[in-house]
Formats: C-alpha cells, structure tokens, sequence
C-alpha cells in the first residue's frame, strides 16, 4: 500500500471536504456556521467524495466526520425547506435527489466509520446509522425531531434505528423527538464507543488503519455477511457469501497471513 502525502480535494463549494492518509479517506461536513447542516448540494458532493475514494485502491476504510467540534451533522438544512420541502411532493423529490448518496453509503463496499462529535441529529444520525461503526465524544448528543417538525421518516430511515436500538428505544426516540447524551447512546446501541473529546478523532484514526492493515478480502467478506444476515432469510444471497470465501481462501494474502503468522512478523495484504 502506498503511502502518499495527504491531499485534500472538496465538494459542494468546500462543505465537502476529502482527503487520505494512510490507507484511511476522511470525508468531513464542513458548514461549522450551521453546524454542519446538510443541504442537497452536499448530499451530492458526499456521493462524489464516496465514489472517488470507493474508486481508489490504497484506501481500504473510510470514515465520515463534521467540521469543528460543535456537531458530526446536526440535521438537514432546514432553510432549504420551503424551497426544497414544502409539502409532500416537493419532500418526495427531496428524498429522491438524496436517495442515490444514501444507498451509495448503505451499500458501500469499504468499511465505514461515523467519528462524532457534538449533534447528531435527524438527517446527520441518519447518515451514521448507515455507517459500519459509529464512535462518539463524550460531548455529543443524538436525537431525531422529526415528531417536532411534522417530517414521518421513512422505512430506510428507521430500519437502521430499530436494527440498532430495537423497537421501543425507537419508539422513544421518535415519539419524544427528545435528545440523548452519549452515555444513553452507548447503552442502548446507537454508538459502538464512547471517548473523551479530544480522543475520538485519533483513536477512530488508529483503529481505522487497524482494519486498514487486514486482509481486504477477509473484511469484506465479513462486511458482506453481516449485511447479509440482516436481510430477510427469503432476501439473502448465499451465493454471495459463498463466493467471498472462496475468493479469501483461495488469495495470495491468506497465504502472506499464515507466512507471517509462522514468520512471527507483521503480513503485508494486497487484497487479491
């Protein structure tokens, strides 16, 4: 894997922000003024950012992170709605133009990893369910005041929270539209690690290049299956999986894996 010096490229007039280190992509929400608020055009720079770092071989995990230290995203640009979101028609056309970005994520072949400080609210908890991992601050706050603005979310939208929490921690949290501390986040499901402020960004790194350092295939065999095990049992694709350990089993790294295992050093993947 190459290391290349840091480059950073942006989106959407610099409030989508991309740049690698280390086998790692970072992706950042940078509209700190709104705390990070996202509006179409960065939902369309978000999809940009993914595909490119989709498309570049040396990253191998991505992690998604806000602007400053006040909010991961604090929700959707809600100025934009009553030009973008008015009535049903024109909240339809909304979530479609935001739907290609969001199964992108869902989908997306690389690990994922949400680093979250302050608000995660709304449309901004939205994008971290759809992350592989979320890590949290000790700072930040998680909530979806949909109730509160007369928003009903969606099957996708709340198919996560309920894989996540379950269903009455869901029903809490959409009925009250109350916000949650991170203490309240970790013990029902939400977030996966709770960290001090200044840790979250660091340790999210190392653990990141942590999986940045494993066998590519390995991980996405395993990313694949689990996403696979949350399917309906008449949805699954058996063959998918059966086809992701064969092409493990059958690579040059797990033989590189068990050399360096017997060799006692650190193996070095090339994912194929």
């Amino acid at each position: 894997m190459s290391h290349t010096s840091e480059t950073e490229t942006s989106f959407a007039d610099g409030k989508i922000l991309k740049r690698t280190t280390g086998g790692v992509g970072v992706v950042t929400f940078n509209n700190p003024g709104k705390r990070n608020a996202v509006s179409l055009d960065m939902w369309e720079g978000l999809g940009h950012a993914l595909t490119e770092l989709c498309d570049d071989d040396d990253v191998r995990v991505v992690v998604l992170t806000g602007a400053g230290d006040k909010a991961f995203v604090s929700g959707a640009d809600i100025s934009q709605f009553e030009k973008n979101r008015h009535n049903a028609a024109a909240s339809e056309e909304y979530s479609k133009r935001s739907a290609a970005q969001r199964a992108l994520l869902a989908g997306y072949p690389k690990p994922t990893i949400a680093c979250i400080r302050g608000f995660c609210l709304g449309g901004g908890l939205q994008i971290a369910m759809l992350t592989d991992m979320r890590f949290a601050a000790e700072d930040s706050q998680f909530g979806i005041p949909a109730a509160k603005l007369g928003i009903a979310y969606g099957y996708d939208g709340l198919k996560h929270l309920v894989s996540l929490v379950g269903p009455s921690q869901a029903r809490f949290l959409m009925y009250t539209g109350l916000r949650i501390g991170s203490a309240e986040a970790l013990r029902i499901g939400l977030v996966d690690r709770v960290m001090a402020d200044d840790e979250v960004m660091p340790t999210t790194l190392e653990i990141a290049r942590t999986i940045a350092g494993n066998a590519p295939l390995a991980v996405h065999a395993a990313k694949l299956t689990i996403a696979e095990v949350l399917k309906d049992e008449s949805r699954r694709d058996m063959e998918a999986i059966r086809q992701a350990g064969i092409a493990c089993m059958d690579s040059e790294d797990f033989r590189e894996g068990r050399r360096a295992f017997m060799e006692k050093r650190k193996p070095v993947f090339k994912g194929r």
